[in-house]
């Protein structure tokens, strides 16, 4: 196992003692959000990366000697990563780069990248006998915590903005969820799942505030250097709202190059909607995460919508210590990526995930990305997630008559306009 040596504030550069905090710096409150670091000068002597490759589980079972668990705690029965990286000639063409992956985060069992934290925050929760786990989510987190819990039978309590996907919220009734929604906004959610679980005792597996979602999200980043061979990417691109994702993913990369198992870490690009880019604005700044401040996020891509992103000292680190950057993308250019993601790669990705890919277009029409790196795309949710959506980005289906005829004018028509 890998043995906790210090949880660190990325603000304040406290350290604490692996028993001294739960959740967020004492200095620093809920801005700080810890890192969980390593002794990996003992992990280098007992960990080769060859026998993790060889491993024979195509899951994040394949990591646990990375990750912060007992020897003889498990993850949960549900098969959680190593989700599918496809090299696609056809996006790199497209985007105009050297080479282009896109990696499909949603194939993991609830059908987004967020089961990976819940995978993590679920086996914790068992190693420690604690019956009841809650959260904040627009959606994705929560069915991923709904799905892991009840894969292991705990208690799950969800709070939700009563404005999410309605496919979101039957997914979390169907899981057996005890599904609060909420009449306002995700941040507003939050709040309330937060003061919930400090005065029930409920263990809290809200975004960045508990440490050991980035340790979940992390999997995705050894999971990418193992499929390449330990040859990352040039640039990795990921939508972004509250931030967890980006900092999960440079915590797997930080990780591994501090093993010595990778040269470098990759450049990390964050995608934001334009209604939803306080990131964007606070990296443009040259802002702190203390000096940010809450704005009116209004998206339709609700997995990255967040006023006041909550990972956001992480997020920041991400993209400033790489040499990345923050983009953004309007509503209507993450919607028109829907389709045109799906007719390049064969990839079916929710508003969120869909992002990436206008993301990754502007950001190499502006010159953010260069034309001779090689781009992996992070697509995080699958676009069943919401239907809705993806039925205003398409047209509708060729109406016809019962007979030949009829289709022959119809495709003639088609091929016409």
């Amino acid at each position: 196992m890998a043995v906790i040596l210090e949880f660190k504030c990325p603000l304040c550069g406290g350290s604490y003692a692996p028993d001294a905090v739960q959740y967020t710096c004492p200095t620093c409150g809920t801005v700080g959000t810890l890192d969980v670091l390593y002794d990996y000068a003992a992990l280098r002597s007992q960990i080769d990366r060859d026998a993790i490759h060889q491993h024979p589980a195509q899951s994040i079972e394949r990591y646990k000697a990375l990750l912060p668990l007992k020897p003889e705690s498990a993850l949960p029965p549900l098969r959680v990563g190593m989700t599918p990286l496809y090299d696609s000639a056809r996006l790199a063409e497209h985007l105009g780069v050297r080479q282009a992956w896109a990696k499909d985060d949603g194939q993991n069992p609830t059908g987004s990248f967020k089961d990976r934290a819940s995978a993590l925050v679920v086996a914790r929760a068992v190693e420690q006998g604690i019956q009841t786990v809650s959260t904040a989510s627009t959606g994705n987190a929560a069915a991923a915590l709904s799905g892991l819990g009840a894969s292991v039978g705990l208690n799950i309590i969800i709070f939700v903005p009563a404005s999410a996907p309605e496919a979101k919220i039957a997914q979390l009734l169907v899981y057996g969820a005890t599904v609060i929604l909420v009449e306002d906004t995700y941040d507003v959610a939050f709040d309330l799942c937060t003061e919930m679980c400090l005065r029930e005792g409920w263990y809290c597996r809200n975004t960045a505030m508990n440490p050991f979602t980035t340790e979940g999200k992390k999997t995705a980043s050894l999971e990418i250097a193992d499929q390449l061979g330990w040859d990352v990417p040039d640039v990795v691109v990921v939508s972004v709202g509250d931030g967890n994702i980006i900092a999960g993913i440079y915590k797997g990369f930080y990780d591994l190059h501090q093993l010595g198992w990778i040269p470098r870490i990759p450049r990390l690009i964050g995608v934001q909607a334009e209604g939803s880019a306080a990131l964007h604005q606070a990296w443009q700044a040259g802002q702190s995460a203390a000096e940010m401040q809450p704005i009116d996020a209004q998206t339709l891509a609700d997995s990255i919508s967040a006023g006041l992103p909550r990972d956001r000292a992480k997020a920041l680190r991400a993209v400033r210590e790489t040499n990345g950057a923050y983009v953004t993308v309007n509503d209507e250019a993450i919607i028109a990526a829907i389709p045109r993601l799906a007719r390049l790669t064969g990839i079916f990705a929710e508003p969120a995930s869909a992002a990436v890919f206008a993301g990754a277009e502007r950001a190499v029409q502006s010159g953010v990305i260069h034309r001779d790196e090689r781009v992996l795309l992070m697509l995080t949710g699958n676009g069943l997630k919401d239907v809705r959506r993806a039925q205003q980005s398409v047209a509708q289906g060729l109406r016809v008559k019962p007979t030949i005829e009829s289709i022959q004018q119809a495709l003639g028509s088609e091929r016409n306009k």
